[in-house]
């Protein structure tokens, strides 16, 4: 009775479990005052450490005590409408005989691995037969395995933007500052995290069973190319941020000069068609005289070609 209320409560606060051996792996989805709770009367953490798993606003981090440790990790979520990512957070409890996982739903690769190890015993006898550090190990694998293609898309949207950027027809300033901005949400995320994993190889082996040497290595390569990937992509920004600013500042430079000869064209020829109607009207010339038409016309000439002539010199057209 006691363990069938038990069962009502964890599918309740959305608490899955999974057991093979020794090991439980507790996965908790979107946790809440509720989730807290109810691992405060299963386990023995710090108060501050359940607290922080519910908060959106830590730093990466690695609590650790005699029994177990507690990580917080950051990921990235990617908005398709607004074209910029936000930074999520997750956390693990980790142990001799348990793996706890608190994570928003927008973490699929937990949701993913877990599914995996329900319906596959061999998936999950080689995830879980070898300690809870291993078990994380895979966790972390595929979460960073599924950044790849964040760093794909990162790539096609600069290529899109190079385009824009030294197309005339087309403003690039916005895109290249959601980009920006994009980038600096995924250095954020993945620049901590490298340095978190570094800390974390060595007190996650006393809660594995085999040695992690090599698989951690595994993993640090690929997060070293993601942030390598990232590096070059903000200087690729960068290139492209100050390249429109400069082709944007020439095509307004190349407007007002435009409109500073057409005004410098007019101002002469208003003044000569001024003096012209005074002269003729104070010596009562007829205006439809032949000869004033072919004389206006010619002064007119001379007078725009000298300052054609005087800008084209000056190279200002």
């Amino acid at each position: 009775m006691a363990t069938s209320q038990k069962d009502a409560q964890k599918k309740q606060i959305n608490i899955k479990t999974l057991t093979v051996g020794d090991l439980t792996w507790v996965d908790i989805a979107q946790p809440t005052k509720e989730t807290a709770e109810y691992l405060a009367e299963q386990y023995n953490f710090h108060p501050m450490d359940l607290e922080d798993s519910l908060s959106i606003r830590q730093l990466a981090k690695i609590e650790e005590y005699p029994k177990y440790l507690f990580i917080v990790f950051h990921f990235q979520t990617y908005e398709k409408m607004t074209k910029i990512s936000t930074r999520k957070q997750w956390s693990v409890f980790v142990g001799d005989k348990f793996l706890i996982t608190l994570h928003p739903v927008e973490l699929k690769t937990t949701d993913d691995v877990f599914r995996e190890c329900g319906l596959n015993a061999e998936i999950r006898q080689d995830y879980m037969g070898h300690g809870a550090g291993y078990l994380l190990y895979q966790i972390l694998d595929r979460a960073v395995d599924s950044y790849f293609p964040v760093l794909d898309k990162i790539a096609s949207l600069l290529s899109d933007i190079e385009d824009n950027v030294f197309s005339e027809q087309i403003e690039a300033a916005e895109e290249l500052s959601t980009l920006r901005r994009d980038i600096v949400t995924q250095r954020r995320v993945m620049f901590p995290t490298r340095t978190l994993l570094i800390e974390l190889e060595n007190k996650l082996k006393r809660f594995a069973k085999i040695d992690l040497t090599i698989y951690y290595s595994d993993l640090m390569d690929h997060v070293n190319k993601i942030c390598e990937a990232l590096d070059e992509s903000r200087e690729t920004i960068e290139i492209y941020k100050d390249a429109d600013y400069l082709l944007s500042s020439y095509r307004a430079n190349r407007g007002i000069r435009l409109q500073t000869v057409m005004l410098t064209l007019v101002l002469p020829l208003l003044a000569l068609f001024g003096l012209v109607f005074t002269y003729v009207t104070l010596h009562g010339i007829d205006v439809s005289s032949p000869h004033i038409f072919p004389i206006v016309l010619v002064i007119a000439v001379v007078i725009i070609g000298g300052i054609l002539f005087v800008f084209r010199r000056r190279r200002l057209i």
